[in-house]
């Protein structure tokens, strides 16, 4: 088995506690989470935001119905800056770390560092979906800024 590590690095629009508050509460996840063509139904999202507790989605392709379950555990939870999880299903396990800087302009830069990512996530479809994942959180989180909530 091959496994590598991702970078992905993202500045967002938004301050990091409103960018961190998205990548962790169901209400704000399911505008986004997963590649273009997917949905992630906010019944189908688990949050337990503490460390040792579960995250977990359910993608629904929106062509065909598939799903596609992620589970994982978070690890480090630190609002605004850090956030880690781990999940086992992946083979061999795979970790995901992002972290959330201040820039002074009061825009967010996220960095998402993945470690044992197992070859079939390596390839260029599977990180152009995840790319794609990252574009629709930009649009997502530029309506709230736009439009803040009530």
């Amino acid at each position: 088995m091959t496994t590598g590590e991702l970078t992905y690095t993202r500045v967002h629009d938004a301050p990091p506690e409103l960018v961190f508050d998205c990548m962790t509460q169901p209400e704000h996840l399911t505008h986004f989470w997963g590649p273009t063509g997917t949905s992630t139904p906010v019944e189908e999202i688990t949050v337990d935001l503490r460390p040792g507790g579960s995250f977990e989605t359910v993608m629904v392709s929106d062509a065909d119905g598939s799903t596609y379950t992620m589970r994982a555990v978070y690890l480090t939870i630190d609002r605004p800056r850090r956030l880690a999880w781990y999940e086992g299903d992946v083979e061999g396990g795979m970790r995901t770390e992002v972290t959330f800087s201040r820039l002074p302009d009061g825009r967010t830069e996220v960095v998402t560092r993945q470690s044992n990512v197992p070859e079939p996530f390596l390839a260029p479809e599977a990180r152009a979906g995840f790319e794609t994942s990252l574009a629709r959180f930009d649009a997502y989180l530029a309506t709230l800024v736009t439009h803040p909530p009530a």
